[in-house]
């Protein structure tokens, strides 16, 4: 027992930050960090009273950055999670009572201030693991999620400290949403009650969502197809302040909160620094956040923001079809039973294995394969197979192509229901 206490030691040395070379801004956003992604918050789940203490502290933050409520002086916008809700089935939340955290920078141009820039991150998580956890047997166990989104939380306090001060032409809207893990819930909450009238307001959304594991500078802007001028800002900002290896690319869709506005016709962006082995799983600890990387993505999103609040021009938005089942609301789709490794993306996306009983395990598939397509939909990486397993329900025939080894192997499976 003492080895492995030792060992469990050395291994947190070597995965966290060294604090004593971190900037202020990085001792800000990991002190966030580790308090939203501590065990005491029992992984931020719905109902949880740490995801409370969360929204709490959330709060407090806006109001010691002179941000004001959103709304009747809360800065609490509570919704209630619905029966018919498709991730809502596979649990026993419905009927559960939660809240979006909603602060206001106020624009000071009487022509530009009725417009709106939401920057959101999502502040829940999966609580003790169960659905949507990709760890096996990990029930009951707190899933800490603090890249998974104890980070984009994080990065919203700072864009909220970094622009506390200064004046914009558009107003901005800060939003922690709630429910993103049961299918964007918060944020669609938010679109049909928007606290702003009417939503065509909204300017633009930003959304963070899993920024904490920056490597070799790579960041992903998602959602840049979704406004003609937005692939021109991003390059502009990026050369000038940013320095990243900048991927921007994508229409507005995809599992995370952006989708919801997006769906509602307006531009959107989705800052992320890509999946890694730890997602959905219980190991998303604070000491494998990345504090300076994260610092930067902050930075970066809170002048992108800031642009988006201030350019003169509105901005051209380019809509595209939804998926065969949106994103927006649609929880985690039919089930597979695949166990994804996510430490790299070979163009698909490996798994390490296969739950016992599962579709995955009667139609043969088998740990070290790689799969490349589900019916129709492309897998080039973990979000093309959450999209092509939301647009198909329990009891569903596909055919799956994967690489096992040099070979291309056809499989068929019948898809299950989540439990």
């Amino acid at each position: 027992m003492l080895a492995t206490s030792l060992l469990h030691a050395a291994a947190l040395l070597l995965t966290a930050p060294a604090q004593d070379t971190l900037s202020p801004a990085a001792h800000r956003v990991l002190a966030d960090v580790r308090y939203l992604s501590a065990d005491a918050r029992e992984g931020r789940g719905i109902g949880t009273g740490g995801l409370a203490d969360a929204g709490r502290y959330i709060a407090d933050a806006f109001r010691r950055a002179r941000l004001k409520p959103a709304a009747d002086g809360s800065f609490f916008q509570p919704f209630t999670i619905a029966a018919d809700a498709p991730a809502v089935m596979h649990t026993h939340l419905a009927g559960a009572e939660t809240r979006n955290v909603v602060a206001v920078l106020p624009g000071r141009d009487p022509g530009l201030r009725s417009e709106v820039v939401v920057v959101g991150a999502h502040y829940d998580h999966l609580g003790l693991g169960g659905f949507g956890a990709l760890d096996p047997d990990s029930t009951g166990r707190v899933h800490n999620g603090a890249d998974d989104n104890a980070s984009g939380s994080a990065a919203l306090l700072e864009i909220a400290r970094q622009l506390r001060s200064r004046r914009p032409a558009r107003t901005i809207l800060f939003i922690a949403f709630s429910g993103e893990e049961l299918g964007d819930l918060g944020s669609s909450y938010f679109v049909k009650h928007p606290l702003v009238e009417p939503i065509d307001s909204v300017y633009a959304m930003v959304n963070l969502d899993m920024v904490g594991r920056l490597r070799n500078d790579r960041l992903l802007a998602l959602g840049a197809a979704s406004a003609k001028e937005f692939p021109g800002l991003l390059d502009s900002l990026n050369a000038a302040e940013g320095h990243f290896d900048l991927h921007a690319s994508g229409d507005g869709w995809g599992p995370s909160d952006h989708a919801s506005f997006f769906a509602a016709k307006r531009p959107v962006l989705h800052f992320f620094t890509d999946l890694h082995e730890d997602y959905h799983r219980s190991t998303d600890d604070w000491e494998r956040i990345d504090a300076a990387g994260l610092a930067r993505v902050a930075t970066f999103a809170a002048g992108v923001a800031w642009t988006l609040a201030n350019r003169p021009a509105p901005l051209t938005f380019v809509d595209a079809p939804p998926p065969l089942a949106t994103t927006g609301g649609q929880g985690y789709g039919a089930y597979l039973g695949t166990i994804p490794d996510m430490s790299e993306s070979p163009g698909g996306v490996r798994i390490t294995g296969v739950r016992a009983g599962s579709p995955a395990e009667q139609a043969g598939l088998k740990g070290g394969d790689i799969i490349t397509a589900i019916g129709a939909k492309t897998v080039a990486n973990l979000y093309d197979m959450t999209d092509a397993l939301r647009s198909h329900q329990a009891g569903d025939t596909v055919a799956i192509v994967l690489r096992r080894g040099d070979a291309e192997v056809h499989v068929t499976a019948v898809l299950g229901k989540r439990t």
